[in-house]
């Protein structure tokens, strides 16, 4: 009987603390302003690339921010990251992934990650 005891506290234990992760990206527009580049010709080189992130907190599903404003401070973080202010310089290729680490129904941990290249026009 004690050992049923132990195994069933492991047991139950193990269960309580497993967690799972979820990930997904998203390879679209999803800005409300758009500029359009053409990049038909060699006058631009990639010289880098760059991200930002952001991650919210939920325990027991209070707490962080929204999904949109997640992605509006990774975004905002990437943006000040690539230096792009005087110079001739554009984002190209913007993938938004997401994170999830969840240990149900206690903890829950969203990170998005915004990231792009950066070109330079030579001409």
């Amino acid at each position: 009987m004690k050992t049923f005891k132990i195994l069933s506290i492991v047991f139950f234990t193990s269960i309580l603390m497993t967690s799972c992760g979820i990930h997904s990206a998203m390879v679209r527009n999803i800005n409300n302003n758009t500029t359009n580049v053409a990049l038909s010709r060699k006058n631009f080189k990639v010289i880098d690339r760059v991200s930002g992130e952001s991650t919210a907190i939920y325990v027991l599903g209070i707490g962080g921010l929204s999904n949109k404003a997640l992605i509006e401070k990774a975004k905002t973080k990437m943006l000040e990251n690539a230096n792009l202010i005087g110079s001739s310089k554009a984002i190209i290729n913007v993938t938004t992934e997401s994170h999830m680490t969840l240990v149900v129904p206690f903890f829950y941990q969203k990170t998005v990650t915004v990231s792009a290249h950066i070109i330079e026009f030579t001409e």
